[in-house]
């Protein structure tokens, strides 16, 4: 394995490349998030170890740029907060993994191990289809340079169309993935936000993205 560090404490770095060293990982450091976005794109790593806390960029930004650049190896994520909105943030932010200073060097070598096992993620951390993106970590949608605010159940509902672009999906299907099972399937629920939807994704942009599959359900179309 090839691991990249990028960890800002010089002695923190010294230690975690000389234990990985001995479980014969080669290893590359940076210290800054700025160099770490061109070793990850120029280099085939098979894990990055990602500090919070960078002297350039945090490593929630930086996390989130190397997968909007199509970096897609493993990121364990270290800190010193315990806090749960940092370990969601880590994770929104395309992370696979989190560790909480202080750690056991051991701990840490089995984490990278088990992700070298599952391997890397094929879903992007941002979805993008034409000009039209949608972020979950940050809730955000926009199309062109336009924000577009959308209901928590808009979101949901297109977040799942955005994540299979041109399959048809049930209705069915939608409800499973963007309602909970308080809703009854044979209700209308799906069209009302399908409209919804239309009203603010396609029709103020001359757009027709979101078709419907008569009998089926809905597509959101490739070429949105």
């Amino acid at each position: 394995m090839r691991v990249l560090v990028v960890e800002d404490e010089l002695r923190m770095a010294s230690v975690i490349r000389r234990s990985l060293a001995k479980e014969g990982l080669a290893t590359d450091v940076t210290a800054r998030g700025e160099e770490s976005l061109e070793m990850a794109a120029a280099v085939d790593y098979d894990a990055i170890i990602l500090d919070v806390m960078l002297p350039d960029m945090s490593g929630f930004d930086t996390c989130r740029a190397m997968r909007e650049r199509g970096v897609w190896a493993p990121v364990l994520m270290l800190t010193a907060r315990d806090a749960v909105a940092d370990r969601v943030a880590g994770l929104d932010s395309g992370a696979d993994d989190y560790l909480v200073k202080p750690f056991a060097l051991a701990e840490l070598h089995a984490r990278l191990r088990s992700l070298a096992r599952r391997g890397r993620p094929e879903r992007p951390a941002v979805l993008e289809l034409g000009d039209l993106r949608l972020d979950p970590a940050r809730r955000e949608v926009s199309r062109g340079d336009v924000d577009i605010q959308l209901s928590a159940k808009e979101f949901a509902l297109l977040e799942t169309l955005m994540r299979r672009p041109g399959e048809v999906l049930s209705r069915l299907e939608l409800i499973e993935h963007a309602w909970d099972l308080a809703y009854e399937a044979k209700s209308n629920v799906v069209e009302v936000y399908v409209r919804r939807l239309r009203e603010k994704v396609d029709r103020p942009f001359g757009r027709a993205s979101i078709e419907t599959v008569r009998g089926v359900g809905y597509r959101l179309r490739e070429a949105a």
